[in-house]
């Protein structure tokens, strides 16, 4: 099931959208204002259930995406949990992952257009799986990680490369660079190993398989949560495999009106445009 975080008649909601087309409200249904304040009340379930009962409240056509997520806590990164890509990214991985932070200013919608900023010709993709924490906690076992991730969404991790040469942060941090969604899927639909792929203009510029994680979702919930205390709502961007434009012969950066599409099989495929930062 595909819940979602939309605008209708100029209201922010949140539910359900159907393989039909058409869209569920449960936003006044007593689960939560938010699909976030559905997650970490344990509510999903019952967020299901109702959905199966109600009327739909319109088709997906007449309502506009948000963030899955959009009063999302915190939002973490991994860089290089591909071997592929620490490989040609010459990036020597260690024995833990590597965290960054992302803020919510730096992702969009799927179907918002990605800024290619005006200060860089830069921009590049990286399509990754993006994890949703369901349950809180801090130092927790891994053998007891997998139960705090309630789901799963798409993240594209773009990214400022001349300026991430400078400063991490700032090379990840532009404003509109990076995006999220279409949908958050329930942990309990998805099964690994998972496909992803990343496509400029239809052309395949990434493809492997989650089996090729160096560090896999409960390490990484392991490990996060040694440093900060996870909550719900909270998303994990888990790292790109290879084939990023940066390390194409020659570089291949993203470019006004290239189209971008990152899919993964059993979650769906999260789309944009690129567009010139506004003046």
């Amino acid at each position: 099931m595909k819940f979602i975080s939309f605008r209708f008649a100029g209201l922010a909601r949140w539910g359900v959208l159907r393989d039909d087309g058409a869209v569920i409200d449960l936003s006044g249904a007593g689960l939560g204002a938010t699909l976030r304040e559905a997650i970490g009340g344990g509510l999903i379930g019952a967020a299901r259930d109702r959905a199966a009962k109600s009327e739909p409240l319109c088709r997906s056509d007449q309502v506009e995406l948000d963030s899955p997520l959009p009063d999302a806590g915190k939002i973490l990164a991994v860089g290089a949990n591909y071997s592929d890509h620490a490989a040609e990214m010459n990036r020597d991985v260690g024995g833990d992952p590597q965290f960054f932070i992302r803020l919510p200013s730096s992702l969009v919608p799927h179907g918002a257009p990605i800024l290619k900023p005006r200060v860089s010709d830069h921009l590049d993709y990286e399509g990754e799986l993006a994890i949703v924490v369901g349950k809180p906690g801090r130092h927790i076992a891994l053998a007891d990680a997998l139960d705090h991730i309630a789901g799963y969404t798409i993240f594209n991790d773009g990214t400022i490369r001349d300026y991430q040469q400078v400063s991490l942060p700032v090379g990840k941090n532009f404003d509109a660079s990076g995006s999220i969604g279409p949908w958050f899927v329930p942990a309990d639909q998805v099964r690994f190993p998972l496909t992803l792929e990343t496509r400029v203009n239809g052309e395949v510029r990434q493809h492997n398989n989650t089996d090729n994680f160096t560090f896999g979702p409960a390490r990484l919930i392991e490990y996060a949560s040694r440093f900060t205390r996870l909550e719900a709502g909270d998303i994990i961007a888990s790292g790109t495999p290879a084939g990023v434009g940066a390390r194409r012969v020659p570089p291949s950066w993203l470019k006004a009106g290239d189209v971008l599409e990152v899919e993964i099989s059993q979650i769906g495929t999260l789309r944009h445009e690129i567009a010139h930062e506004p003046a």
